[in-house]
């Protein structure tokens, strides 16, 4: 087992001015800044999230999106922003299986959605920010046009696909390899066409009000009404390569973009413990973390040991059940009835307790909330555990995390922890009492060519659709994709006291969760927390192409330690021992007591928080 650290690899910060977490020490960098110029926590998390698009291009761009969750502390409520972009009119089923395809492809244009993220940033900014377009907007407009020094892993995931882009995706090749090579970790570029864009967007804003407002939906018009939507629907009507072998034009229209608008939301909550804990709709997985912990509230946990192996199989299998509900349930609420409240239910949650048992379940077992009988998609039924290309259990070989092939540039085999990532997450706190978690993502320069006039590529989230008919997540044009962004926003008796949340797919709600009961149970602070040793399942199918999963595997930290692993494996668990620091990409701000804190991920070396 391991013992809670009294030594961290960094101190949790504290101060009572400002706190920013980020994936990127330049995102952190730039919110901060904005603290700085008065500007409040959503305007500093909205010049981090822009930053971020420009910084980390393979883990998020404009073509993305963003969920967000805030407190506003001068109305005193909790909110949701949705930046997830729909499926275009033309994406059916059917549009689909006539290409003889039976899953979304996980590259190419035929997985775009609107892209989101510029209208959420936007919507948090114009209700909730105080500062000008211009004050947000400039430090990524910075970034794009004088450049940045690349961090090792975007190096690592052009070159995974370098070949692709001289054969096939030659835009992408114009921006990503400058003079025909691959640009080397640590390098300066600059994305000057992405520069161009932004400042276009902005020059746009100001030519149509010197009214703050008013510059914001001129900039809002001119992506999605404007010469953005344009060049968009241009692009997407053209033929490009991708993951099937063939060539395939996309659904995506200007017109797809005219008729969406990023809205503001009313979180999913549970409380637990004293805390009311907020997720995104089941539009997203983020209420798989609260039917977590309402299966976790029957058991004692406080009795067991932190990193032990009880405690690690216990959280384990109800994850399972909690992810084996959403494949079944979880779908856009605007075209589904997904029964929360039955699924939250305390009654519900008893039962399902039961299944739990001292040893590994090798079962996907959705449940019967209000006694509906459960339908999963095709790649999710039995013989379980049979991967859309035909294997059975964690491939030895390749890898994913270079693959473009699977869509979202996050690991899931043993080979590629080194290189782990496929998102971004920040987090603000500010002086007033604001605070605010958003977990940007898509339009990854690895999954889809860049579009020539903006600089930029299109997402792929359509992948998390399925083509089985009559389910909650079944693919149709306007409805929102189970996306797996879930930030967390969580009130200690009534107050905003905690932000945090991580990239990593299907993983976040499992590493996010260990945070926050190693938090809350056994009282280790932030950074205690994020340096924890990590584990997570990898049981449920995952929500991207080709939808494998692998029942019973379960990757833990080597740092668990080998008394731990092997009574977990005595326990069935399938167990992968990870890299002593590979899993997780935590980061988090507090308020208590009338202090502010941040901490922020040590692996991979490029998380930071910062703050005074």
């Amino acid at each position: 087992m391991a013992d809670i650290p009294e030594f961290t690899t960094r101190p949790e910060l504290a101060g009572t001015f400002g706190m920013v977490a980020s994936t990127h020490w330049l995102a952190s960098a730039a919110g901060m800044a904005v603290l700085e110029k008065d500007g409040n926590a959503f305007d500093a998390a909205v010049a981090a999230g822009f930053v971020l698009q420009v910084v980390e291009p393979h883990l998020c761009g404009p073509g993305g999106e963003v969920p967000v969750i805030g407190y506003d502390a001068g109305r005193g409520e909790t909110f949701a922003v949705c930046g997830q972009g729909t499926a275009p009119a033309g994406a059916t089923t059917q549009a689909y299986t006539a290409l003889g395809l039976d899953l979304v492809p996980g590259s190419g244009l035929l997985a775009a959605c609107v892209p989101g993220a510029l209208g959420a940033w936007l919507l948090l900014l114009r209700e909730y920010g105080r500062l000008r377009l211009r004050d947000v907007l400039g430090y990524a407009i910075g970034y794009a046009e004088s450049g940045y020094p690349l961090v090792p892993a975007i190096s690592w995931g052009i070159a995974s696909v370098a070949d692709l882009f001289r054969e096939h995706w030659t835009s992408s090749a114009q921006v990503y390899l400058p003079g025909g090579g691959v640009p080397a970790p640590g390098s300066r570029f600059a994305n000057p066409a992405l520069a161009a864009t932004y400042k276009a967007i902005l020059d746009e804003a100001e030519a149509a009000s010197s009214d703050r407002d008013e510059q914001i939906e001129a900039a809002r018009r001119a992506w999605y009404d404007g010469f953005v939507a344009e060049a968009v629907g241009r692009f997407a009507a053209t033929e490009v390569m991708d993951v099937t072998g063939e060539r395939h034009r996309g659904f995506l229209t200007a017109q797809d973009l005219a008729t969406w608008h990023a809205r503001l939301e009313a979180p999913v909550t549970y409380d637990y413990r004293g805390f009311t804990v907020c997720k995104t709709g089941p539009w997203g997985q983020g209420p798989v973390f609260l039917q977590q912990l309402a299966l976790l509230d029957g058991f004692d946990l406080d009795r067991m040991e932190p990193g032990g192996a009880e405690y690690i199989h216990t959280v384990t299998e109800c994850a399972k059940l909690a992810f084996a509900d959403r494949e079944a349930w979880y779908g856009d609420p605007d075209f589904a009835d997904v029964p929360l409240d039955d699924l939250l239910s305390q009654a519900y949650n008893d039962e399902r307790r039961k299944l739990v048992g001292d040893t590994a379940s090798a079962q996907l077992l959705p449940g019967r909330p209000g006694g509906r009988e459960p339908a999963l998609p095709a790649f999710a039924t039995a013989p379980f555990g049979i991967t859309a290309r035909g294997g059975a259990g964690p491939r030895g070989s390749g890898d994913p995390a270079l693959d473009p092939a699977t869509g979202e540039p996050l690991a899931r085999s043993a080979s590629a922890q080194a290189r782990r990532g496929d998102t971004c997450h920040l987090d603000v706190a500010d002086r007033w009492g604001n605070l605010v978690t958003a977990t940007p993502s898509g339009g990854w320069l690895q999954s889809s060519p860049v579009i020539p006039e903006l600089g930029f590529c299109l997402g792929t989230r359509a992948q998390m659709f399925s083509l089985t008919p009559g389910l909650p997540a079944t693919l149709a044009p306007g409805k929102r994709p189970r996306t797996t962004l879930t930030p967390t926003l969580a009130l200690r008796d009534g107050e905003p006291y905690l932000a945090f949340g991580t990239p990593g797919g299907d993983q976040q709600d499992q590493w996010t969760l260990a945070f926050f009961l190693s938090h809350v149970h056994f009282g280790m602070n932030l950074q205690q927390a994020i340096d924890f040793p990590a584990f997570h399942s990898r049981h449920m199918p995952s929500s991207f192409y080709p939808r494998e999963a692998y029942p019973r595997a379960l990757d833990v930290e080597e740092r668990a330690g080998e008394p731990v692993i092997g009574e977990l494996r005595e326990r069935g668990h399938d167990v992968v021992v990870q890299p002593p620091w590979s899993l997780g990409r935590i980061s988090a701000v507090a308020r208590r007591g009338g202090m502010l804190y941040a901490a922020a991920n040590p692996r991979g070396m490029q998380g930071y928080a910062v703050g005074r």
